[in-house]
């Protein structure tokens, strides 16, 4: 059954996608199934993993449109389900009794077929986020090492916990990742320090690997690649799999393969 990884910050540019991106890539790459799901209008994780703009979205699996398998599309790095700027209305659209638990229903249908589930969330606490959160195993909250970073982090804390207490006990906050890192940086280490209570805050820790600023990061998306085969020597792409690693160590045993088509 599928471990449900969600990606999450309400701060935009903290490279939620990005981490998306690399860890649908890694496990890929160690044979493991995986369904990406953009639940983000904007539809970023979308374009970057090759998916085309066209069909069933998420937003017409959310309002009951289609099936969740009639969705999903194969690209050549892992099958997907898309968003587009329809989903942007779904806080109306949404109105039943047990909204905050839609898409925890529906993934019970596709659970078995996958390995990981990896899901990517606006930039904002709305319904879609509280969805995401509900139907979850494990959070990864991503930030850069910046005090309005550190701010947006603050505020999400609410709402996880929310989520935590109400609607899934089970949620485990696996721990904050610090992105666009750059150890030399005074502001980077004194944020740390900063981050480390908020981690406290929420019964989680600030993650031990961190993820370098690299040009090739922006660059893979461009291309339509993850950043681990795009340029897999450079530095963040190496943290990336050392992330993966870390969290999920079963992968670590499995002898990476070059699958993507």
């Amino acid at each position: 059954m599928a471990t449900v990884i969600v990606v999450t910050n309400q701060k935009g540019g903290v490279g939620k996608t990005t981490t998306c991106a690399a860890l649908t890539g890694i496990f890929r790459s160690r044979g493991k199934r995986v369904l990406a799901i953009d639940m983000d209008p904007q539809g970023n994780l979308s374009f970057s993993l090759g998916a085309e703009d066209e069909g069933y979205t998420i937003h017409d699996v959310m309002t009951g449109r289609c099936d969740i398998r009639e969705a999903i599309k194969t690209t050549h790095i892992c099958d997907v389900i898309t968003s587009n700027i329809l989903l942007s209305g779904s806080e109306l659209e949404l109105t039943s009794e047990k909204r905050e638990f839609i898409l925890k229903g529906i993934l019970e249908i596709v659970k078995y077929s996958y390995d990981y589930i990896i899901i990517d969330t606006p930039p904002a606490l709305s319904i879609l986020t509280i969805n995401a959160y509900t139907a979850a195993d494990d959070l990864i909250i991503p930030m850069t090492p910046e005090i309005l970073s550190l701010q947006g982090i603050a505020q999400l804390r609410e709402t996880i916990l929310a989520v935590k207490k109400y609607y899934n006990k089970k949620l485990n906050i696996r721990g904050i990742l610090l992105t666009r890192y750059v150890q030399k940086q005074t502001l980077a280490r004194e944020v740390e320090e900063m981050v480390e209570i908020v981690a406290k805050q929420l019964h989680t820790q600030v993650l031990d690997v961190k993820i370098a600023v690299s040009v090739a990061v922006a660059e893979a998306p461009a291309h339509q690649e993850v950043i681990t085969t795009y340029s897999p020597n450079c530095r963040a792409a190496r943290d990336y799999v050392k992330l993966a690693e870390l969290l999920y160590p079963e992968i670590a045993v499995a002898k990476t393969r070059k699958i993507f088509r």
